[in-house]
Parts: C-alpha cells; sequence; structure tokens
C-alpha cells in the first residue's frame, strides 16, 4: 500500500513563503472545499477565530502530478540547516545537453531570486549542474 504525501513548511509569513512556492514550482493556491465559494467562508463556517485564518495556507500542482505543499505559522525562527530540501527539476533532465541544463537552471535561478530566493552556490562537477538557493525564509532548495 502507498500513502499519499504533503510537504509542509513551518514558516513565520504563511502568505509570503505560500506565494513563493506557487510561482516557483507553478502551483496554485488549494481551492476552497466542496461546499464553499472561499476559504474564509469554510473557516467561519468551522468556527475557526478570525485571528488564525492566516495560520496556514495550502498550494497544489494544478496536473496533480506534485504533492500539496502546506505552509504553516510558527513562532520559532529557522535554527540551522535544513535536514530536508526540496530537489526542483528545471534542467529538462539528462536527456537535455550538460549545456542546456546549465541555461535552463540559470535562466531558473535567475526568475527564483526576482521572486526573492537568494543564490547560496553553484555546483559545476564534469556531468552534473545544479544550483542552490534559500528561499524569503532561508529554507534551501537546490535546482538541477
Amino acid at each position: 500500500m502507498t500513502y499519499a504525501v504533503q510537504v509542509t513548511f513551518d514558516c513565520s509569513d504563511v502568505k509570503r513563503l505560500s506565494q513563493f512556492y506557487a510561482a516557483a514550482l507553478h502551483y496554485k493556491p488549494m481551492d476552497p472545499p466542496a461546499g464553499f465559494a472561499t476559504w474564509e467562508a469554510a473557516l467561519e463556517a468551522w468556527g475557526v477565530p478570525r485571528e488564525e485564518w492566516d495560520d496556514g495556507a495550502h498550494i497544489v500542482d494544478p496536473e496533480r502530478k506534485g504533492p500539496p505543499i502546506y505552509f504553516q505559522r510558527m513562532d520559532t525562527s529557522k535554527p540551522a540547516k535544513n535536514r530536508l530540501h526540496l530537489d526542483v527539476t528545471a534542467s529538462g533532465g539528462r536527456s537535455v545537453p550538460l549545456e542546456g541544463r546549465r541555461k535552463r537552471i540559470d535562466a531558473e535561478a535567475e526568475r527564483l531570486v526576482g521572486l526573492g530566493a537568494t543564490c547560496q552556490y553553484v555546483l559545476d562537477e564534469g556531468d552534473h549542474y545544479s544550483v542552490t538557493l534559500t528561499d524569503p525564509e532561508g529554507n534551501e532548495f537546490c535546482l538541477n
């Protein structure tokens, strides 16, 4: 039996980080539950206090190929290097010649820096090329 997986980020600014990853991964905000026109209407009907409405956000792959991602507000700061990170395949894969992969990865890194990411380093070894970035809250992720 297999299990469904959801990736969850603990973060300070739910809105900013969920919008960053939605744009970075070409995801979209999760639609409100059936029977509700908006998430606010659902939260109100469920009795969730208004002050908690910005404590979480879901984004989803519109093609339903990737896992849903949830962002939850946490008051603690990020302590150190991630033990788990996302690898985002922006290169087109190994069937693309190395120079083509470099161009695709560099173009995507530039786009993500424009969205608020910070480039940490480039790994260029033999037939492997990747760029490690951090999101607006300092979480590492790789483009390969």
